[in-house]
């Protein structure tokens, strides 16, 4: 699915030099005639934040492209890795999970075919409830709560249910869109959902419009249990993210990558990044999230292998220091 951002003629005006070249100059043997990004549900980040992309690449370098709804980090490694889709998106706890064999999709199937392109975000884990119930700390929630976790084997699938087990939580565990999800919570099918995408969070933003919510920050009790047994850092939610915090909000978070099927043309992927990464005002128009959207965020990644395209980009435009032996191909 395709979303247009900009109309045709602002997107003459913003075109910046280095992006002409990127897609101008470069050799363009072997190039697709067009590409899909592997995004996730609709109403959560990946899909706003991924098709927003797409559309900007597909835009800037003359090609038909865009994102696709897919079951989230999961699944896109495994489109990745197979070719199915030229490029996806992924957390790094996934990512592990994926070139080690235990993704759920394909167990046994090390997914070294999917490369690292270029950091896009952290996604912080957090929790909304409706105000009504009453239920304003990870503690309130009752045993055997219904939680909504996001779809099958996101990356709010695959470690929230861990997370709450390990904060003592009894829950049933329900899966859907994000959008869905909302809409459940809002119609009493849900007590709380636990999200794990980039902030602001679509589906929170429209709850807000629609009703009282409370977002729930973890205790730093709370905080250190879950920093001692996942991969995740400190994150701190700010508070003009959402208009029901009056404070920044404690959080952990994961980071986010984009990532590109290793076999993509060398000069396909350069004139890729060079587009996403040569104008971050114009990402953070396409989702706030893409603030940390930024070149010298590439030591993030410390699990996949680069794309040899995209290496080359970090390499001369963000004096990146990344080894051979993390290179695909060298």
């Amino acid at each position: 699915m395709k979303i247009s951002i900009f109309a045709s003629t602002a997107m003459a005006v913003v075109l910046s030099a280095g992006v002409a070249t990127a897609g101008g100059h470069l050799d363009r043997t072997g190039w697709p005639e067009s590409f899909t990004v592997g995004t996730a549900s609709q109403g959560g980040t990946y899909f706003a934040y991924g098709s927003g992309w797409a559309n900007l690449v597909a835009e800037e370098l003359g090609l038909s492209g865009g994102g696709e709804v897919t079951g989230g980090p999961m699944q896109n490694m495994a489109l990745v890795h197979t070719g199915d889709a030229q490029f996806g998106m992924t957390t790094m706890g996934p990512a592990a999970e994926s070139l080690g064999g235990t993704n759920p999709i394909a167990p046994g199937l090390q997914m070294t075919g999917a490369c690292a392109m270029f950091p896009m975000y952290q996604t912080p884990f957090s929790v909304t409830a409706l105000a009504s119930s009453g239920i304003t700390s990870i503690a309130d929630i009752p045993a055997g709560a219904k939680i909504g976790f996001g779809p099958a084997g996101s990356t709010s699938d695959t470690y929230f249910p861990r997370m709450m087990e390990t904060l003592g939580v009894d829950f049933e565990r329900r899966n859907g869109g994000w959008t869905d999800l909302g809409g459940q919570l809002q119609d009493g099918l849900l007590d709380v959902i636990a999200f794990a995408a980039g902030v602001p969070v679509p589906a929170v933003s429209q709850l807000e419009v629609q009703t009282d919510v409370n977002i729930i920050e973890f205790t730093e009790d709370e905080q250190g249990q879950i920093l001692e047994a996942f991969p995740v850092s400190n994150f701190s939610i700010a508070a003009d993210t959402y208009t029901t915090l009056e404070a920044d909000a404690r959080s952990v978070s994961m980071w986010n990558f984009a990532i590109a099927n290793c076999e993509l043309p060398e000069t396909f992927v350069e004139a890729v990044v060079e587009v996403i990464m040569s104008d971050n005002e114009r990402m953070v128009g396409i989702h706030k999230a893409a603030r940390s959207t930024l070149p010298e965020n590439w030591d993030k990644n410390g699990v996949l292998m680069w794309h040899p395209g995209a290496a080359k980009w970090f390499k001369e435009n963000a004096g990146a220091d990344i080894p051979d032996d993390m290179i695909f191909g060298m």
